[in-house]
């Protein structure tokens, strides 16, 4: 294979994956919504500012959707899109390597 003319999608693809927290995020979001504090619980060792900037990253890239509640005290919840859904057969697959070979 020459992989000096690999796709790009699949470098950027890569890339957004392999950034530290991205793909816990979510694995965690794989279960259905979530608000920003249910997200950190499960994922304690990152702080609160990682995880704000990975969400708006994935919420960009069409990843994560933000939905706000008109409530008082106002409630925010994130949920993987359809394209974010489409990652679960990828993050079973990884989780499924790791557990054998690491």
């Amino acid at each position: 294979m020459d992989y000096s003319k690999m796709c790009p999608r699949y470098e950027c693809a890569i890339d957004l994956l392999g950034k530290k927290w991205t793909g816990l995020i979510i694995r965690v979001m794989l279960g259905g919504p979530r608000r920003f504090k249910d997200i950190k619980e499960q994922i304690p060792d990152m702080s609160d500012k990682i995880l704000t900037e990975r969400m708006k990253e994935l919420e960009t890239l069409g990843v994560v959707q933000r939905k706000v509640y008109a409530e008082t005290p106002v409630r925010i919840e994130y949920s993987l899109t359809e394209k974010g859904q489409d990652l679960e057969e990828v993050i079973e697959s990884i989780q499924n390597w790791g557990e054998r070979w690491l």
